[in-house]
Order: structure tokens, then sequence, then C-alpha cells
């Protein structure tokens, strides 16, 4: 039990969220009960509850104890169903919180529900549902109506459903109510959602239904994972953080939950990730086919190809498949004041060679346990190892998307890896084309990283040629098979020294002075020391790491290792993709 994390300028500290999906959208629920964020009904729909991003206008759905309380939470086990508990003076009482889900999977509408029950004495409790500007572009307004009240926002029109005896009081922007909750009482509150089209409502006692159907819905999704190895729970919830992350109409998965959470207190840092990057669908199927999931995986596989046969080959697309719009900046102040906030990505047009081995490696897993590729797919994957076969000789940005194109170590190995798993597949009578002259270039890009990607006065594998600076995504290319020796060991080591703080790292040379550490690299040292045969050290790493996790096992992309405050979006699908390629290098095999 403890005190919910104070508001500073309004604002929570990031540590203190909790994650709700429904396969849509996700929704950012704090300790002190005031949902922060939530996009109706998807999650790149301009969001009608962003506090998190406008502590002022940005609304929020607020419901918890109104005397002074003490707070303990955690999710139902198999589910990202959270129940919090609130402590008083005189009583307790628990809230269950859900983005329900139907009979057959999503419901076509946004449906936030929270259930209140009475444990013991009497907590007096309040509630608010105010939705905000839209970035700061709408004004928002509530109207009541004989079936309630209903809030519209742009083109998102939601109603609030009640149970209990919660009277609801609408003003122009709001609507608010409050009520006495005792031991045996039962009450709900609930948002329901569409936008730019008619709004169902459903009946509150439907509603609270929906949160038990919810939980059997995740739990049965949880009886289909399969892993036995260490650090099972946090594996779980990192698969199940995934999950919702993954868009079910199309099978994209975004890349995380929020747009422009700064990586660096200082401002700038600021990226909208609600997109679908290749990279992280990539290591996201490569989890679920090893946890033995396969709508999934299906589902993912199939959005990708699909998307890459209509648009070509780029680093991230729209949740729907289409191409990402560019960069727009809202005149809104970001959390804690740190700017820009901001839609859409600057980085889709740029050239990331590491996409080749991405899209390769993938579909290698995919047939590798026990799948089939259609003859389209064969000569499209056939073509982008013929593409990598040339490419690799071209400066790119880098995984890090850096706005100077160089010879990036790391963009090369990720050739490698596309060669060498279009050679494995052509093998397999999967892929038509010409396996030699694959196996050949691969083996040219090994000989060019000895050659120019190694440092033997630095003991580790460099950024760039010409450079002494370090970068820990080559930290990945152990668990590729490109290098499980003594070099890449060197380099684990060098990275842990100029990177390392505590057990984080971070991404490359000259971020210490601009960012937090980057909680994806450290998951990646932890497998590469697996990968080199230093068990034992990685164990350890792993379980220091583990440790920073917030209170329900929610990852951002950064922590600012000084203080363990979370930086960047979440949850971030990279940071969790890493802790569970982690277990997965470290469980026995």
């Amino acid at each position: 039990m403890r005190d919910p994390t104070p508001r500073t300028d309004g604002s929570v500290d990031l540590r203190a969220y909790a994650a709700l999906g429904d396969g849509r959208t996700v929704a950012l629920v704090a300790d002190d009960g005031r949902v922060d964020w939530f996009p109706v009904p998807d999650l790149d729909t301009p969001p009608a509850f962003a506090a998190l991003l406008d502590a002022e206008q940005g609304g929020f759905v607020a419901l918890a104890p109104t005397v002074p309380f003490q707070v303990r939470r955690q999710y139902v086990v198999g589910t990202n169903v959270l129940v919090t508990t609130y402590v008083t003076a005189d009583g307790e009482v628990r809230v269950t919180d859900a983005m329900n889900t139907g009979v057959a999977g999503r419901l076509p509408w946004s449906e936030l529900a929270r259930r209140v029950e009475g444990v013991r004495g009497s907590v007096p409790m309040a509630w608010r549902v105010a939705p905000g500007t839209v970035l700061g572009s709408a004004s928002p307004w509530v109207q009541g109506t004989v079936h309630g009240a209903v809030l519209r926002a742009d083109g998102v029109t939601m109603a609030v459903r009640t149970l209990g005896g919660t009277t609801p009081v609408v003003d122009d922007q709001a609507c608010t109510g409050a009520f006495e909750a005792t031991a045996g009482s039962r009450h709900l509150l609930a948002v329901v959602g569409t936008e730019r089209e008619p709004v169902m409502l459903p009946d509150p006692e439907d509603v609270d239904a929906g949160i038990d159907r919810t939980i059997e819905n995740w739990q049965g999704w949880s009886r289909e994972f399969h892993y036995d190895g260490p650090w099972g729970k946090a594996v779980q919830r990192s698969a199940l953080t995934l999950k919702l992350l993954l868009h079910e109409p199309t099978g994209a998965i975004a890349a995380a939950g929020t747009t422009s959470l700064p990586e660096s207190r200082a401002g700038g840092k600021n990226w909208d990730y609600r997109y679908a990057w290749v990279r992280d669908a990539a290591y996201t199927l490569d989890a679920w086919i090893g946890f033995g999931l396969r709508e999934e995986v299906h589902a993912a596989i199939s959005w990708t190809l699909r998307t890459l046969r209509e648009h070509g080959l780029h680093i991230f697309f729209a949740l729907d498949g289409t191409l990402p719009p560019g960069e727009r900046e809202h005149d809104v102040p970001g959390w804690r004041g740190i700017g820009p906030v901001v839609t859409g990505n600057r980085a889709g047009d740029q050239l990331q060679l590491g996409v080749y081995g991405d899209i390769l490696a993938v579909v290698r897993g995919y047939v590798d346990a026990g799948n089939l590729l259609d003859a389209e797919t064969g000569r499209l994957l056939a073509s982008v190892a013929d593409e990598a076969a040339d490419a690799w000789h071209r400066p790119d940005a880098g995984m890090w998307e850096l706005t100077e194109e160089r010879h990036y170590v790391s963009s090369k190995l990720g050739c490698w890896q596309a060669l060498t798993c279009a050679v494995h597949l052509a093998e397999q009578g999967q892929i038509p084309g010409e396996p030699d002259r694959w196996r050949q270039e691969a083996e040219r890009i090994r000989a060019w990283v000895d050659e120019h990607g190694w440092s033997e006065d630095r003991g580790a594998y460099v950024m760039h040629p010409g450079s002494d600076a370090l970068d820990a995504s080559v930290l990945l290319h152990a668990r590729s098979g490109f290098d499980t020796g003594e070099r890449m060991s060197r380099t684990v080591d060098a990275l842990r020294a100029e990177l390392g703080d505590g057990p984080l790292l971070h991404r490359y040379s000259g971020m210490p002075q601009e960012e937090g550490t980057f909680v994806a690299c450290a998951f990646w040292g932890v497998a590469a020391l697996a990968h080199v045969g230093r068990t034992a050290e990685a164990e350890e790493w792993m379980a220091d790491l583990l440790a920073l996790a917030n209170d329900v096992g929610v990852w951002p992309e950064m922590v600012e290792a000084g203080t363990g405050d979370f930086l960047g979006n979440l949850p971030q699908a990279l940071s969790h993709l890493a802790l569970v390629q982690a277990a997965l290098s470290l469980a026995p095999r």
C-alpha cells in the first residue's frame, strides 16, 4: 500500500500509468484514478482525452475517493484488466478498469468500463468525464438528453453510462457525479464512443457484465500462451502489453501507445509512435511464434507483406496500412510543459537498410515454425533479397533514424541477416531466386564488417568506419548469429563501460548528455551476453533490469538512470520485445 503519485503542474509521473486496451485503442490510467490518455475509438484518432499532453485542457476521465487515500493495484492474472484498491481512514473500495471486448472479440465501438465495489466501511467517491480540445483543434461540448449525457469533441461522439444510483450532473463541457461506496455496494462508470458514426448505447448492466467477459477473453488468450522459461511473470506481462498494441482491424502492430512524450527533459525529442514499424512487427512476430500463438502471427505477417506489396519498402506505415502523414506540430504544452506535441513522423522517407533483415528474418521464423508461403510472397521476398544484395553498399539513416547518412555497421549487419535468411528460405523451396549470389554477398558483408566495423583500439564494433563512437544496436546481431564470439563479448563490455549507467544503457555515443537510457538496449545486452556464453552475468543483469519496472510491469521507451523516472512514449513495444527476447535467450534450450 502506498500513496498515489503526486501531480506536478497538473501532470503525473509517467511511472504512475497502467495501460488498458481493446485491440483498437489504448487508455492510460494513473494510480490516482485518472485516465489521462484515451483516443476514441482508434489509437491514431485525434485524442478526445489527452491530459497527458495538455494538463489544463486535454481532457480526462477521473474516478477516485474525495478524501485522502493510499493505493495498491495489479492486473487480474492473465489479463489487461486493472484492479486498484483505495484505502482511506474509514473504508476500502475496489475499482476494476477494463476496455471491454465483446462476445466475438473486439467491440465495434470503444467501451471504457470502471466498476466500483465497496469492500468495507464507507468511502466517498467522485467522478468526472471531461473531453478536451483534441490537441487544441476543437471545442468539446456536452448535452443532457433523454438517453443520458452525450459528449462531443470534433468528430467523436461519446456517452456516459452509470449504475448504482450515481446521478450525472451535466455542464456545458463535462459530466460529473458522486456517490458513497459502502461494504457490498456496486457502482459503474462507463464511457462509450465512436468517430463519425452513430453511437451504440449499451445497457449499463451489460457494460458491467462486459468487464467479466473481458477478463474471460483475456484469460482465454493467455491459456494459449506457452512459455516455461525464467521470469515468466514479466514475460507474460510483456506479451499481454504487446497484444494491446496489435491493431486488430488490420493486424498492424503500433510501436507505442502515445505520442510526444519527451525523451529528454530539455525537450525537442518528442515523436509520434502510433504507427507500425516493420522492425517492431518483425520482433513481435518472432516472440509470438516462440510462444506458440497462431492468429496474431498470421494477422501481423499477412498485414506486413500485403502492405509492402502495395506500397513498397518503407520503415513504417499507418495502422490502416496507408503511408503515414508528415509531421504536424500542435499548440499545446506537452507533458509537464515539455514540447513539442506532434502527430505524424518525419522519418517516413528515410532509408534504413536494417529493414531488409527484419522482413526476411521474421518470414524465416514463420516458415521454420511449419508454415507455408504463397507464390506471390515468395517472389516479393526474393526481390527484397536482391535489393539488399545491392543496397548494402549505400549509406543510410541507421536504426536510430539519424539525419546524417553514413555506413552504419548495424545496417550492414541487417543486410547480412536478410541475405542469410533468403538463402535459407530458398534452400527450403519457399522463395525463388539466386541463393548463390545472396550467399556470396553475405560473405562480402562479413568481410567488410571485419575490416571496417571492428576497432581493436576500442575493443568493440564501432558505429561506422572512421569513428570511435559505439552503437548499442550492434548487440542485436549476437542473436541474429553474426557474432557470438570474443568480439561481440568485448563489445558488450565496451558498451557498458561507456554507455552504461547501472544496469541501463544509452543508445550510442554522445547520448548520455542528451537523453535518458534506452530500455531496449539494456535487454539486448542481456541477450548478447547469453549468446556469447556469459549466462550467469546475463541472469544477474536481467534481474537488475526487471527491478526497474513500474508496479504493474509497464515499460516506457527510456528511463532516467539517476532517478528511475520514465521518459518517452509508453507502453513501448520495443522495450517489451527486448525483455522477451532476453528471457528467450536465457531460457533452457
